[in-house]
């Protein structure tokens, strides 16, 4: 079978990759030894598939069902391998392979077609803030997770040298900035996080009802993990009179329902939705931007 990257990661990949990065034109080769290895019968490459690594249906020797990962280094698979590990299944989906080669996941079929995004939205919501929930667990004594600190230094740094925007885009930044700074000060937890958590990381599954996948990990407090899920649907909230409102009771609804501060939760969605704004204007995606700006605006 040919292993032909969607080009939705194709896409994704192009942003980031560094000069001379030939991950995509090994990805082939690379997966078609996974297999072998394996002997696993491949069902069909997953499409639109993740924006980070290639997803393949398959089955084991045995006849499971499976999910068969490989990734970039640049987009930390061990570490996302470290995570699932200690969740253990508990909210996440549970490795089938603890000890595969770098850049190599095998993993529980889940139902990849079918995420909580599927549900009305407030019933979303509610499921999957009850899956988060559940991944907020103890970090390992000896971790080695990037931690919120770590994560958003790198991007605050990306974010101040950005020069495109004009004057509404500087304000925000400088706002994300000085939120960050005062989050820092003084977070009130310190858990093993999610780290991209959004509805349509939470799937279907058999042996629970939703399970999530794809995380990005990261250390550091409940609020930062959440922040994501406020703007999930951005597209809708922009699009009506009352998004504004809309997003204000969802950080409350959502703040309220997993004890997190309310205005930790606000400052932590100012700062992800500028970040990923201006990522957004930088890389050649200006609708993507204007939304998330806009967004941004309202908090």
């Amino acid at each position: 079978m040919a292993f032909e990257p969607p080009q939705r990661l194709v896409r994704a990949l192009g942003e980031t990759a560094p000069s001379g990065d030939d991950w995509l034109e090994k990805l082939p080769e690379v997966a078609q030894q996974a297999v072998d290895l394996r002997e696993l019968t491949v069902e069909r490459v997953q499409v639109p598939g993740g924006r980070s690594s290639l997803v393949v249906l398959v089955r084991r020797a045995d006849g499971t069902p499976a999910v068969l990962k490989l990734a970039p280094r640049r987009a930390r698979p061990e570490s996302e391998r470290a995570a699932l590990a200690r969740w253990g299944g508990l909210g996440a989906v549970q490795l089938v392979e603890p000890f595969a080669a770098e850049g190599v996941l095998v993993l529980e079929r889940l139902q990849p077609d079918v995420s909580v995004r599927s549900l009305p939205e407030a019933r979303a919501l509610l499921e999957a803030a009850g899956t988060l929930r559940r991944l907020w667990v103890e970090p390992p004594a000896d971790h080695a997770f990037e931690t919120v600190a770590e994560r958003t230094g790198r991007q605050a740094l990306v974010m101040r040298d950005s020069g495109s925007g004009g004057a509404e885009v500087a304000s925000l930044v400088s706002a994300a900035l000085e939120a960050r700074e005062a989050l820092l000060a003084a977070p009130p937890e310190v858990r093993l996080l999610h780290g991209t958590f959004r509805q349509s990381k939470v799937l279907a599954a058999e042996r629970v009802p939703w399970l999530a996948v794809g995380p990005d990990p990261v250390v550091g407090e409940c609020a930062f993990d959440l922040a994501r899920l406020v703007r999930d649907r951005v597209e809708d909230l922009i699009a009506t009179p009352s998004g504004a409102s809309t997003t204000r009771r969802r950080i409350k609804r959502l703040a309220e329902s997993l004890d997190v501060d309310q205005e930790r939760l606000r400052g932590w969605t100012l700062f992800r939705a500028v970040e990923s704004g201006v990522r957004a204007l930088r890389v050649g995606r200006p609708r993507d931007a204007e939304l998330l700006l806009e967004f941004a605006g309202w908090l």
